[in-house]
């Protein structure tokens, strides 16, 4: 997402973004910063937290003095909802009250009880007499408030609440042939999700009910209805691309890594008519030296959080 919540962090921040993901036991922090030509993660960490204490999360915050940084959290899936709308031809200005009215059968809450933000779909010159469409991204104010006053009251200056489909973005964007789009397929213990960049932009997002534990533990039936079920998504996300933007051809499919599993990829390079490669954070983004040791699970896990990371600034419209 862009911005979630508005403002800027007082005083000098050091250079780049820390992301920041809660779950029920952990926090996570990535530091990402650029560096020459390429982003480097000066640390990836997890640290134990409760909750019910506080005081546990503002211990992690003062253990990595996080008043130094620039701050993003990363919503979990459920947290929200992305849904493809069609643009209002409004002003700028007028485009959130607009995009209310048009969303709000869309929602299982009142609308006046969600934040929006937008993710706009460009159209390049010649695309023709195309309706415009956009991403508007709606979560409940409660849960946006109740991160800002956990994150902010342990001292961590909050300045964008972010979403795991911008963040897979922020990652294969860096994997972008010139005038060519890249679609990329990652799973997590929250399900599969299935991206498309084409310049830098966000033009399809798709979510799997299918776990990443759930590809590791199948039995061999079990694996191939899954496998097979994943390659009718990933052709379905190709065939839309085709109809809906004309304008841009896909380069290449990445995989992101999967813990207990070394077979999906073969299976969907065997299928499809796109080259299929691994999506791997450090031919992109320089790690730190203890992430020479991080198994398949555990890159799966700093995936998206390092990609949270790798967000970068455009000016406001």
């Amino acid at each position: 997402m862009k911005h979630l919540l508005p403002g800027w962090v007082k005083g000098r921040a050091a250079p780049g973004w820390l992301a920041i993901e809660l779950d029920e036991a952990a926090v996570a922090l990535a530091h990402v910063r650029p560096l020459g030509a390429r982003m480097t993660v000066e640390f990836a960490e997890e640290r134990e937290w409760d909750p019910a204490e506080p005081k546990s999360l503002e211990r992690v915050a003062r253990e990595f003095d996080a008043h130094r940084f620039r701050c993003t959290a990363l919503l979990a899936p459920a947290q929200y909802q992305i849904l493809l709308v069609e643009a209002p031809a409004v002003k700028r200005e007028e485009l959130k009250p607009a995009l209310r009215w048009r969303i709000k059968d869309m929602i299982d809450y009142h609308v006046d009880d969600a934040t929006l933000d937008v993710l706009d779909l460009p159209l390049p010159p010649g695309a023709g007499a195309r309706t415009p469409q956009m991403y508007a991204v709606a979560a409940r104010t409660s849960v946006i408030r109740g991160t800002i006053e956990r994150l902010e009251g342990a001292g961590i200056p909050l300045r964008v609440i972010d979403i795991p489909d911008t963040a897979q973005r922020n990652l294969a964007a860096h994997y972008e042939a010139p005038q060519r789009g890249v679609v990329a397929l990652t799973f997590d213990r929250h399900g599969g999700l299935i991206t498309v960049n084409f310049s830098g932009e966000l033009y399809l997002t798709r979510r799997l009910d299918i776990t990443e534990a759930q590809l590791a533990d199948a039995e061999p039936e079990e694996y191939a209805r899954l496998a097979e079920r994943v390659l009718v998504e990933m052709q379905r996300s190709f065939d839309h691309c085709e109809r809906s933007f004309p304008f841009f051809s896909l380069s290449r499919a990445l995989v992101g890594p999967i813990a207990g599993d070394t077979s999906l990829r073969e299976h969907l390079a065997s299928h499809l008519y796109l080259p299929v490669e691994p999506l791997e954070l450090g031919e992109v983004v320089d790690l730190p030296a203890e992430a020479a040791a991080w198994s398949d699970a555990d890159r799966s896990r700093w995936l998206k959080r390092i990609g949270a990371g790798m967000r970068v600034e455009k000016r406001a419209l």
